[in-house]
């Protein structure tokens, strides 16, 4: 059976996600320059995350949904486990949201432009005053219950486990005083590993945690709220995935 599947996967799925993905990035670009953003920006790459999965056959289970408030906008952190987080969280949270991503990724082809477009939030670390620009420019963003998912790792994991969690999504909640709500995902790192080279059939899940309220402002305020969202993360995962193991590019 595994075989056959990848069979499938590479005759019959992967030329329609193909097109899918095109479709996307060309509705998404346009559609935002002719205006609605806030549509365009969005329900095309939601539509498409749901299309990837459904195609490629992943069951999908979802907890947690009862947590959030669809006329408030939080800064979900979720553990990395590779490219199909990206699309479980597109398809199945359920809040519209922008990502919150390096700046570098707005040099890829189409993906960058789409992005950009889309008003998702590229962060620039180049100094105090770019940073400040990155806050205010998700501040006009983050309104009327519109989101950030952020991965705080800053990189997928080498072997499914969680490894340090990065300050600037903790940063951007506590300037903005946004609820955290900590999301767990298990099941994309069995799918496509980041050193794997096909994409393998296994169940995709997803929690969604409690959100964190600001219980005030400044740098101990960030770290706590760090841990809290860090244990709590690590708490839905099954025990063979718990514990730190260190990423080699982190």
């Amino acid at each position: 059976m595994r075989y056959l599947y990848y069979v499938y996967v590479i005759l019959i799925a992967l030329p329609i996600l193909l097109v899918a993905t095109l479709l996307t990035t060309t509705s998404t670009t346009v559609g935002c320059l002719c205006g609605f953003p806030k549509f365009w920006g969005y329900w095309p790459a939601r539509i498409w995350s749901w299309v990837i999965i459904r195609v490629l056959l992943l069951p999908v289970s979802i907890q947690g949904k009862e947590h959030l408030d669809r006329k408030t906008s939080y800064v979900f952190v979720s553990n990395h486990q590779g490219f199909f987080d990206i699309f479980l969280v597109y398809a199945f949270l359920g809040q519209p949201f922008r990502w919150m991503m390096k700046k570098s990724l707005r040099k890829m082809p189409f993906v960058g432009r789409a992005c950009e477009d889309a008003g998702h939030i590229f962060v620039d670390k180049s100094g105090p005053k770019a940073i400040q620009k990155t806050y205010e420019n998700a501040r006009k963003i983050l309104q009327g219950g519109t989101s950030v998912v952020v991965f705080p790792e800053g990189s997928r994991t080498f072997t499914g486990h969680m490894g340090v969690f990065k300050k600037g999504a903790f940063q951007l909640a506590d300037e903005l005083q946004l609820p955290v709500v900590p999301i767990t995902v298990n099941g994309p790192f069995d799918v496509l590993s980041r050193t794997a080279k096909i994409i393998d059939w296994h169940p995709l899940h997803m929690t969604i945690h409690a959100p964190i309220m600001p219980k005030g402002k400044g740098s101990e305020n960030q770290k706590q709220t760090m841990q809290e969202a860090y244990d709590t993360i690590m708490s839905a995962l099954p025990k063979e995935r718990q514990g730190y193991v260190r990423n080699n590019d982190q």
